[in-house]
């Protein structure tokens, strides 16, 4: 999937264990491992807003788009 989540880098950066990261912003630690891992297929925004507001960055802190190089092109 191109889009990677870096969840880890932030929890680093704030000293904050994946338990305390999930109990601040009030989700279970296994669906914020999914969403740690990238196998989340869909994030809410009032969650990436919790995110946001428990590590104080930005979304673009914790979700970035990364190229598989199988692109085409067109002509």
């Amino acid at each position: 999937m191109p889009i990677v989540v870096d969840i880890d880098v932030m929890l680093a950066k704030r000293k904050m264990s994946v338990g305390e990261l999930a109990e601040r912003v009030g989700i279970t630690p296994a669906n914020l491992a999914v969403l740690k891992n990238g196998r989340a297929k869909a994030v809410r925004f009032t969650t990436l807003a919790a995110l946001c507001e428990v590590l104080e960055c930005q979304p673009g802190d914790l979700l970035r788009w990364e190229s598989t190089g199988n692109s085409t092109e067109n002509g």
